[in-house]
């Protein structure tokens, strides 16, 4: 089974497909984990789109939650028995009506095979909850894009950097058999990995094999920018080097990653979630109003 999927792989890589964003999406919304809770690639997409569609009003919802999964699996010492893994089945309902948008991008993988080695059980239920989600966002009038999970490091575990490798190869796959739209940033995120490491043996792109550090976020920013048309950032090989490149670029950036972070909170507070410890952050009414201050300080940058 591993070397049909690793054959797999090195075909779907050479075949990333492009999505341009069509003129009337304004409303983007990302759905994920903890990975994307962070949100630094959710962050660094946001800059991009903003300072190089200034006359576009792309408006990018994060509502990813720490622990989620899609499959609806848990382990049953999670967090030390303090609560089970929030499953996305509780709150897509809430977060489709609240946000209504017009695109979703979804990345679900990382918690859903709850890091034991490939179990076939475990898989059809992951596969099972990702066409639940497919099949939700379409009948909410939305498109979805789905993206790979970002590697384990197989040096914290073998087993399951397999694991993910499977369940990415299977996204991938559905490409081809259900004309999915499908970013790959799984299979970049670890050929990266294993090229740095020929240089230099103590490279890691996540300290505790799950969690990117910012150049980790930044590599899947790239593939989602990638898939998106923007060919330019094949070359930038960071974020600073991306807004660089435009007029008031980091101070643009530096005020879209403050935003992003004041309404994920938000966001997921008003939405409301099964998923203790997370903060509350401000009402709705005080994050859109402080919001808008953000926005006319981006738009004038942008103008100036």
């Amino acid at each position: 089974m591993l070397y049909f999927f690793l054959i797999l792989s090195l075909f779907y890589g050479n075949a990333q497909n492009t999505f341009k964003i069509p003129q009337d999406v304004e409303r983007i919304l990302f759905l994920g984990n903890s990975i994307t809770y962070s949100g630094q690639y959710v962050s660094y997409v946001d800059a991009y789109l903003t300072l190089q569609y200034p006359d576009r009003d792309f408006e990018i919802i994060n509502v990813g939650l720490p622990s989620e999964t899609v499959s609806g699996l848990s382990e049953p010492d999670h967090a030390g028995g303090k609560f089970p893994r929030p499953d996305l089945h509780e709150r897509l309902e809430r977060i489709m009506s609240q946000v209504r948008p017009d695109l979703v991008l979804a990345c679900y993988g990382m918690n859903d095979g709850i890091y034991l080695p490939f179990d076939e059980g475990r898989f059809q239920k992951y596969k099972k909850g990702i066409h639940w989600l497919n099949n939700q966002i379409l009948e909410s009038g939305a498109s979805i894009i789905h993206i790979t999970p970002p590697i384990f490091d197989s040096r914290k575990g073998e087993a399951y950097a397999n694991v993910l490798d499977i369940y990415s190869d299977w996204l991938i796959s559905n490409r081809y058999t259900n004309n999915w739209k499908v970013i790959d940033l799984h299979w970049p995120m670890k050929k990266y990995l294993e090229d740095r490491r020929l240089e230099d043996d103590g490279f890691v792109l996540a300290k505790d094999g799950v969690h990117p550090n910012d150049m980790g976020h930044w590599i899947m920013a790239q593939q989602l920018l990638l898939y998106l048309g923007e060919t330019e950032v094949s070359k930038i090989n960071s974020v600073g080097e991306m807004v660089s490149r435009f007029s008031h670029g980091e101070a643009i950036w530096k005020l879209v990653e403050e935003r992003q972070k004041m309404m994920k909170d938000a966001w997921l507070t008003s939405i409301g979630h099964e998923r203790p410890g997370m903060n509350e952050g401000f009402s709705m009414s005080e994050a859109m109003r402080k919001k808008d201050i953000m926005d006319r300080e981006i738009r004038s940058l942008l103008t100036n």
